[in-house]
């Protein structure tokens, strides 16, 4: 498994097997213990190695969580056909017309070219094919346009078998020479007819799979097709501008998007250098920038939205890419990755999880821990009502690690009963059945929805990643005799598009730019400084801790 797949599964949920957030009612909060630790890079600047011993205990914790997972199969339910018609051009519909009440569309019809073999249908339903078969069905001719349930699932899974900027140029090719662009005395009513179809397939890739086009071979084959198409009628030529043009500025924001969060990191690390000299005397704690914690869920969902907006959907195959066993063990990504915005995403899971851990430990008053709890408490009920599961879980998870949990005094002071009805929501056990219920309940909200604020469901991401992974991992991406096994990747091409419906959302709440810049850029406590804050409220109970809170105070402190 890849590095990053290692540190995704097992490092953004919260850490240790008797988590807090997962304890029985019955038992009191005295006892509660977790771990703190998270692998992804935001913070590798700031947190300290953790001790062996610690890393042992952590696995419990992970266990407990493959042990919960999803069980790998295959899908094979029936779902059903609508044939296109061969005269009429498609229109590219909103991505939600690719759902109906019997859930994912495989609009599929054999065409008179799939009688040569290469593909295997069953009641119409397409299953497997060659990869050269599955690449002459994607290519429109004249009488036939595939279907853009089958365009988005073959471009999301081609890529497991071959470069997107490969699949460009086979594309290309078939344009050109099977309908003979390149050839003066062509017929012109019949690329009259072809033109069209072949810029909407071109516009659906530039669309849905914008950054596939920051290779620069890509857009030299979408330039030259493009060209080829719009040197005949004029009509074609403003499409096309238009076309390049839509995709320039999607790469353009995308560039600029990735300024913004460089440039968030490296304030938030260069404040962190202030934070460490006297945290409790400098450093505002969040209530006195939002004392509304139904505001604050508004803007982590604002946040939510956005940084989910930027994720491509074929970078959910690009973080479990594996070698093509017809492709002589060269990894299809050896040079593909062209962006790390889900990355990006899992990281913000993490910063939120340690800002809601460093906002509890940093008071020095009892008091006003509890009121910070209690508070974090009504932000993560209200981003529960929106819908918003990523930063209610984020949050859950900063107030079960290890130096929040071992507050007695200060849990003693909470009213707790909310807190352990959103606990009981997101409980893993039975694969996370109380969540998928809610989310169920969310999806069939948005679906129905009259107001955007009803439209919004933002997953809990890594459990997302987690059940695309084992999908993947469950079924076969080729078959004994070397087909692409397509069923499968109907069925992740489902999971994808449900997510792709969600992240295009617009969010519906004013934004206040000083909250959410206090949320993206203040600088949060590594584990070790979140350690030792809390022997500082709340002393050692043992010799272990004693002699904890003597290292940290001499390794941090010392240090400035």
């Amino acid at each position: 498994m890849a590095k990053f797949l290692a540190e995704l599964l097992g490092c953004t949920l919260p850490s240790k097997g008797a988590s807090p957030m997962f304890e029985s009612k019955s038992h009191s909060r005295v006892g509660l213990k977790s771990s703190t630790k998270q692998k992804t890079s935001i913070f590798s600047t700031l947190a300290s190695e953790k001790s062996l011993s610690d890393c042992k205990k952590e696995q419990q914790w992970k266990l407990s969580m493959y042990s919960s997972g999803i069980t790998p199969v295959c899908f094979t339910s029936p779902l059903t056909e609508k044939p296109i018609g061969k005269e009429s051009m498609p229109q590219t519909p909103p991505f939600s017309a690719m759902f109906d009440s019997s859930g994912y569309n495989r609009n599929l019809y054999q065409s008179a070219d799939d009688s040569c073999g290469g593909l295997y249908y069953h009641d119409n339903n397409l299953l497997s094919g060659s990869l050269e078969a599955l690449i002459q069905h994607l290519v429109p001719n004249v009488d036939y346009y595939p279907d853009r349930t089958y365009i988005f699932t073959f471009l999301l899974s081609s890529r497991l078998f071959m470069h997107p900027y490969e699949l460009m140029a086979k594309v290309c090719h078939l344009c050109v020479e099977h309908q003979r662009l390149s050839d003066p005395n062509s017929d012109k009513n019949q690329i009259r007819k072809i033109a069209p179809k072949i810029l909407q397939l071109l516009t659906e890739w530039t669309e849905t799979f914008p950054y596939d086009f920051r290779d620069e071979r890509m857009m030299r084959n979408l330039k030259d097709l493009a060209h080829r198409i719009a040197s005949g009628e004029e009509t074609y030529r403003k499409n096309v501008q238009q076309m390049i043009q839509c995709l320039i500025r999607k790469l353009a924001t995308l560039s600029q998007y990735e300024e913004v969060l460089a440039k968030i990191s490296s304030t938030s690390t260069d404040r962190l250098t202030v934070l460490k000299t006297k945290p409790q005397s400098i450093q505002r704690d969040i209530i006195t920038v939002c004392s509304d914690p139904y505001t604050l869920a508004q803007q982590l969902t604002h946040i939510e939205l956005e940084r989910l907006s930027y994720i491509g959907p074929e970078e959910f195959v690009q973080a479990f890419v594996q070698k093509d066993p017809l492709d002589n063990d060269k990894s299809c990504y050896s040079e593909q990755k062209k962006t790390r915005n889900l990355e990006a995403y899992v990281e913000w899971f993490n910063r939120l999880s340690y800002l809601v851990a460093t906002e509890i430990c940093m008071p020095v008053k009892k008091k006003h821990r509890a009121r910070m709890i209690e508070y974090f408490i009504d932000v993560a009920r209200e981003c529960f009502n929106i819908g918003n599961f990523n930063s209610l879980m984020a949050i859950i998870s900063g107030m079960n690690m290890s130096p929040v949990s071992r507050l007695k005094k200060t849990w003693a002071k909470v009213k707790t009963a909310k807190f352990d009805v959103l606990e009981h929501q997101m409980d893993p056990s039975s694969n996370f059945y109380n969540y998928r219920t809610a989310l169920r309940g969310a999806a069939q909200r948005s679906l129905t929805a009259h107001s955007s604020r009803e439209k919004i469901v933002i997953p809990f991401f890594s459990l997302l990643i987690k059940d695309i992974y084992f999908l993947n991992e469950g079924c076969a991406n080729r078959l004994p005799n070397g087909h692409v096994n397509f069923e499968k990747f109907w069925e992740l091409a489902k999971q994808v598009s449900e997510f792709m419906i969600w992240k295009q959302v617009e969010c519906p709440f004013e934004r206040d730019r000083k909250i959410l810049q206090y949320l993206l850029t203040v600088p949060v406590f590594s584990e070790d400084a979140l350690y030792l804050a809390s022997y500082e409220s709340e002393g050692p109970e043992n010799h272990i801790e004693k002699d904890r809170w003597k290292s940290l105070r001499s390794s941090l402190l010392g240090r400035v």
